[in-house]
C-alpha cells in the first residue's frame, strides 16, 4: 500500500507526518508538494518525496501514480483559486486509480455559510461524483487561529469580538493532524464524514478558561461589525484582510460554527484536547512580550 499526503510542509502537513510515520512504515508513504527541497527531511526519514502542483495537473498525474490511499489537504487562497486546484486534484486521483480520498473540509460543509465554505463543497462534490471512496474531515476551527488575541490577553488588552454569543467546536491543529492520520492509515469507523469538533464555546467561555490558565481577568469587548473592522484596521491588519475577519465573525455569530460531534472519538479513541489543557499548551508556545 501508497498513502500520499498532499501539502506535507504544511502546518497542518508536517504535523499529520509526524503522526503518520508512527502508525506506518515511512517506505509506505510519499508526499507532494511544491518545492522537495523544503520536504528533506520527510526523504531523511524514508519518505518518498514527489513534486506535484494543484495548479499543474500533469505534476499531479505523476504525484498520485500508484497511490492508494490519498489525503488532500486544502489549499489556501481565494474561493475560485481553491475551487480550481481542489478540481485539478481530485480529477488527478481520478485519473490515477486511486482507492481512497480523505479530505479536509469545514464543518456542515453542505450547508455551511462561512464565507470559505464554497470550495470544500465543490471539493466534497468532485469527490462524490468520481465514486472513489472518502472519508471528508470536516475541520472545526484551530484553536491556533485564536494566537492574536491570546498574545493580546497575557499582554493585557481586552479580547475584542463581534461574535456576540455564537459557539465554536475549537480543537487544536495537531487533534486534527492526527485524526486525519488515523483516516488515511485506516483507522477508526471507515465512515464517510467526520464532523470533527471539540466541545462548543462562546467567546466569553473560551476567555473564561483562558483566563483561568493566565491567572488573571481578561475583559471581553462586544463589538459590531463596523467597529470590529475599525479596531482591526488600527491593530495593523491589512485592508483586504480586515473584510474577512469580519466574515469569520459573522459565521460564529450565525452558528456556522456550533457543531456538537463525538467524531474525534470515533478515530481517535479520544475527544479533542480540554480547552483547559489546549490554551495552556499554546500558552506554552506564545513568547509573553510584556
Amino acid at each position: 500500500m501508497k498513502a500520499l499526503v498532499t501539502g506535507a510542509t504544511g502546518k497542518l502537513g508536517s504535523q499529520v507526518m509526524e503522526s503518520l510515520l508512527k502508525k506506518m512504515p515511512a517506505d509506505q508513504l510519499a508526499v507532494s508538494v511544491r518545492n522537495p527541497d523544503k520536504a528533506n527531511d520527510l526523504k531523511e526519514a524514508g519518505v518518498e518525496v514527489r513534486r506535484g502542483d494543484f495548479d499543474e495537473p500533469d505534476s499531479l498525474d505523476e504525484a498520485f501514480a500508484g497511490v492508494d490511499r490519498l489525503l488532500i489537504i486544502s489549499t489556501d487562497g481565494d474561493n475560485d483559486t481553491r475551487i480550481r486546484q481542489h478540481t485539478n486534484a481530485v480529477e488527478a486521483a481520478a485519473r490515477a486509480g486511486v482507492s481512497f480520498i480523505a479530505y479536509t473540509s469545514i464543518g456542515h460543509a453542505e450547508s455551511s455559510t462561512m464565507f470559505l465554505a464554497p470550495p470544500h463543497r465543490a471539493a466534497e462534490n468532485a469527490i462524490i461524483e468520481t465514486g472513489i471512496p472518502y472519508a471528508f474531515l470536516r475541520n472545526n476551527w484551530y484553536l491556533e487561529n485564536e494566537v492574536p488575541g491570546i498574545q493580546g490577553a497575557m499582554n493585557d488588552a481586552p479580547w475584542i469580538t463581534a461574535a456576540g454569543t455564537g459557539r465554536v467546536g475549537w480543537a487544536l491543529q495537531l487533534d486534527y493532524a492526527e485524526a486525519a492520520a488515523a483516516a488515511l492509515a485506516g483507522e477508526g469507523t471507515q465512515q464517510s464524514v467526520y464532523e470533527l469538533s471539540g466541545r462548543p464555546y462562546t467567546q466569553d467561555e473560551l476567555v473564561s478558561v483562558l483566563g483561568d490558565v493566565l491567572g488573571k481577568e481578561i475583559p471581553v469587548q462586544h463589538v459590531d461589525d463596523d467597529e470590529y473592522a475599525e479596531i482591526m484596521k488600527e491593530a495593523g491588519m491589512p485592508e483586504a484582510v480586515v473584510p474577512m475577519l469580519v466574515s469569520i465573525q459573522q459565521g460564529i455569530r450565525s452558528g456556522s460554527l456550533d457543531i456538537e460531534s463525538n467524531d474525534f472519538e470515533k478515530l481517535l479513541g479520544r475527544p479533542a484536547t480540554p480547552m483547559h489543557d489546549a490554551l495552556e499548551h499554546l500558552v506554552r508556545t506564545i513568547p509573553d512580550e510584556s
